[in-house]
């Protein structure tokens, strides 16, 4: 389990298989996860694996992200082939947009990546056309790597983000906790 100010990550439970399924047929979510939209069938056989083939097997950490109580997202961290390392994977439902909580889901996978599994770096592939995702990462101290071109002629970039610029990391905590005060009516941060 992980915990930011706003969001809780869990392991998966099979009684959130409807919302996993919603979230993963949304087309404005799934349009930039793994190969794009799948059907539900697909989605269904992948909420299955994760009991089966991914928590059963230790394999990798993957969550159902909460705000509030309801499920807003998913989160993994696994090893990948495209840097030889850990990557983040993130997905958030659009009602959850713009609100600083892919900052804050994404400073919370690193600082997992960095504190609970001791990595030295962790990484991140974002489909080229994904601005939203690339600004987030880029506010949270990932640098591009280079880019990979995909069979289908796409473009995804593969961003890392070392231990050296976690002090960049720490201090967009320090920003993105700021802003959801903000955002919460908390008051504005002093200008100093």
């Amino acid at each position: 389990m992980l915990r930011t100010d706003r969001l809780l990550l869990t392991p998966y439970t099979p009684a959130d298989e409807e919302e996993f399924v919603a979230l993963f047929q949304d087309v404005s979510v799934s349009r930039w996860m793994g190969d794009g939209p799948s059907t539900e069938a697909e989605d269904r056989a992948l909420f299955g694996r994760l009991f089966t083939r991914v928590y059963a097997g230790h394999r990798f950490e993957v969550w159902a992200v909460r705000a509030g109580g309801e499920l807003v997202g998913h989160a993994e961290i696994k090893p990948t082939e495209a840097s030889g390392g850990y990557e983040i994977i993130y997905a958030l439902a659009p009602g959850a947009w713009g609100r600083g909580l892919g900052t804050e889901l994404a400073l919370a996978l690193v600082g997992h990546g960095f504190d609970t599994l001791g990595l030295p770096e962790v990484h991140a592939t974002v489909a080229a056309e994904n601005a939203a995702s690339l600004a987030v990462l880029g506010r949270i101290g990932f640098e591009h790597v280079r880019d990979i071109q995909e069979d289908d002629g796409s473009t995804t970039r593969l961003l890392t983000c070392t231990r050296a610029s976690g002090a960049d990391a720490r201090a967009a905590r320090a920003r993105a906790a700021r802003a959801a005060q903000v955002s919460r009516g908390a008051g504005k941060p002093s200008r100093g």
